[in-house]
């Protein structure tokens, strides 16, 4: 029997494009790894080990974690998933990772979720949350019952620092200087693989119909409907 290669996936986007909702239904269909920087980071300040302290240094004065300790955080991580396929969201986000990354095993493919800044804009700026249970709600396709209140508790709603419209715009233009030249690297090597839209719904079944050519459909439900 032949054992099919492994595959070595990249999702790209800015916040807010979908990217979580599209690498879960990623894990679900084709039962990859998924490794989020964010999550790694978060899970290492949290315990405290040597890089998740010198992190959150760097993060506690608002600069940019240095290329060669998320570098070093990530290929850590990898290296435990060799035998895996593997998605990962969150890095690299600039050439230098990208580059180093190269060096240590070869990517297959970069999912580019293109979506235009004012639909992230209307989408992150109609979020809101209530903070004690992590209850999320958009004011354009998921609002609450009562406006600014949580539909269980009856508690008020906030909305996080990262979701006011000046810091989504800081953000976005963030993402754009730093990721623009990642994604010309890939697209450079011929790896980058866009889908364009405004829609996560939409997106999916073309995302869907191109891993299917790489990867089987591991999920129990049937494969014709993709969610």
């Amino acid at each position: 029997m032949v054992v099919p290669p492994l595959l070595r996936a990249v999702i790209m986007g800015p916040p807010g494009s979908g990217k979580g909702t599209v690498s879960a239904r990623i894990i679900k269909h084709f039962g990859v790894k998924h490794l989020s920087s964010g999550d790694l980071l978060r899970d290492n300040m949290q315990k405290k080990t040597e890089v998740g302290i010198l992190a959150k240094a760097y993060i506690d004065q608002g600069q940019l974690i240095p290329d060669h300790i998320m570098t070093q955080l990530m290929l850590n991580e990898l290296k435990s998933l060799d035998r895996c396929n593997w998605l990962l969201d969150g890095f690299p986000r600039t050439v230098a990772q990208a580059e180093a990354l190269d060096k240590e095993c070869h990517i297959d493919t970069v999912i580019d979720l293109d979506v235009p800044f004012e639909t992230i804009k209307c989408r992150l700026t109609a979020r809101w949350i209530h903070p004690a249970s992590g209850r999320v709600y958009n004011l354009e396709f998921s609002p609450p019952k009562v406006q600014g209140i949580d539909d269980i508790t009856g508690e008020p709603l906030v909305q996080r620092d990262d979701d006011k419209p000046e810091t989504v715009s800081k953000r976005l233009q963030a993402y754009d200087a730093q990721t623009k030249p990642v994604l010309e690297y890939y697209r450079k090597k011929g790896l980058l693989k866009s889908f364009s839209g405004t829609e996560t719904n939409k997106i999916w079944p073309h995302i869907y119909a191109f891993l299917q050519t790489k990867l089987p459909d591991v999920s129990q439900k049937d494969a014709a409907i993709p969610r």
